[in-house]
């Protein structure tokens, strides 16, 4: 379950507003060694998140001008979210399906924390030594 891989990273999430900077998100990914982040409308409600992807692509398309613009109109709106309940296999179908690499995790409607891919991938990984070593 998504909620075994919270309690072991943890539930802390970086966010960013949807007014920030391009720029300051780019450097907020960078110093925290991380490829994403959820985006939090002005009620404080996750509303997008936005990608190291998400910036490259505007890059490529804008130059240096994306890193003026405000992380709302470049993050993906539409947000792919799962519960602490989620499995991982489940998650991991998701994370396919929809080319993602990251899942903010919702309970009653309350960003408790994000999964990566890496995350879901090493969880298996630890499940399949666990097995191994037990046979």
């Amino acid at each position: 379950m998504i909620s075994s891989i919270l309690a072991t990273k943890g539930g802390s999430v970086i966010t960013a507003s949807v007014q920030m900077s391009v720029r300051d998100a780019a450097r907020l990914l960078t110093e925290r060694g991380i490829g994403a982040v959820v985006v939090l409308d002005g009620a404080g409600q996750p509303c997008g998140i936005l990608s190291e992807r998400d910036i490259v692509r505007a890059c490529a398309r804008e130059g240096s001008l994306a890193l003026d613009r405000d992380v709302g109109t470049l993050m993906t709106a539409h947000l792919v979210t799962v519960t602490p309940a989620t499995t991982i296999t489940e998650a991991l179908t998701l994370m396919t399906d929809k080319r993602i690499r990251h899942l903010p995790v919702l309970e009653s409607g309350q960003l408790v924390g994000v999964v990566s891919i890496g995350d879901l991938v090493k969880s298996r990984i630890d499940a399949a030594v666990l097995e191994a070593d037990s046979l």
